[in-house]
């Protein structure tokens, strides 16, 4: 898959003009994002002086709904969590409780890892989000990445301004920055070990760094997806949630 570049004859020598942001951000998406998906994985969340694994698995259906499941270890096992539009629900079964997170509780982290609640719930595409703009190229693992400057088009998005390392061959992030509106750095995603899944090249590791937070940060690791397939509805429902 390559990028068509645009040529210009200028005094009979070549003048190659940078690759169009918004096109390489349409297949950064068709990449990243599906109508619905299925995905089985495990968070490893590094603390100070050990690791710990949390094995779950993820309903979506296009932007705006998602149900996930935790299935191991013990401690979390049976805990689930619905997305519907902006509204977030999680059941505990060790309280039989159902509450609604919302506003600036989802901010919070997510069992401890470097993933906030907003992390888990905007699966929107980058290119309904922002604007890109591409400003150099960098070589990452020995991959040729293209570096494109994000700023937010809409006053929902969880950060103002992004900064992604995007392989110029198989157009899926290899490094995401993300900025406060004052451009503090917030957060450092690595991502790697990339695959072919159907016709898309996806990454199935994901290191999340808080960076202002010690550690290692957080690996979310792919151990299966499922690209399209038939997902029922009674799923995204909140009647799910106690099942």
């Amino acid at each position: 898959m390559k990028l068509i570049f645009s040529i210009l004859i200028l005094g009979g020598s070549l003048l190659q003009i940078s690759p169009d942001a918004d096109q390489i951000l349409k297949k950064v998406d068709y990449n990243m994002t599906s109508d619905t998906q299925i995905v089985e994985s495990d968070m490893v969340i590094y603390g100070r002086r050990n690791s710990r694994t949390v094995t779950s698995k993820g309903y979506s259906k296009g932007n705006d709904q998602s149900f996930t499941e935790y299935l191991a270890p013990d401690r979390e096992k049976g805990t689930k969590m619905l997305k519907m539009e902006d509204r977030l629900w999680i059941y505990s079964p060790a309280t039989d409780r159902t509450i609604q997170l919302s506003g600036h509780m989802l901010k919070q982290s997510v069992m401890g890892s470097d993933l906030s609640y907003e992390d888990m719930m905007d699966d929107r595409k980058l290119l309904e989000m922002y604007e890109a703009e591409v400003v150099g190229e960098e070589v990452l693992e020995g991959r040729k990445a293209w570096i494109l400057d994000l700023v937010a088009k809409v006053d929902d998005a969880t950060y103002e301004q992004q900064k992604l390392w995007i392989d110029q061959e198989r157009f899926v992030p290899l490094k995401e920055e993300m900025y406060a509106k004052s451009g503090q750095l917030l957060k450092r995603v690595t991502l790697s070990h990339v695959e072919m899944v159907g016709d898309r090249w996806y990454p199935k590791k994901m290191n999340y760094k808080d960076v202002l937070k010690d550690g290692e940060g957080t690996d979310f690791i792919v151990r299966s997806i499922q690209i399209n397939p038939e997902i029922p509805d009674y799923i995204f429902t909140k009647a799910s949630l106690k099942k």
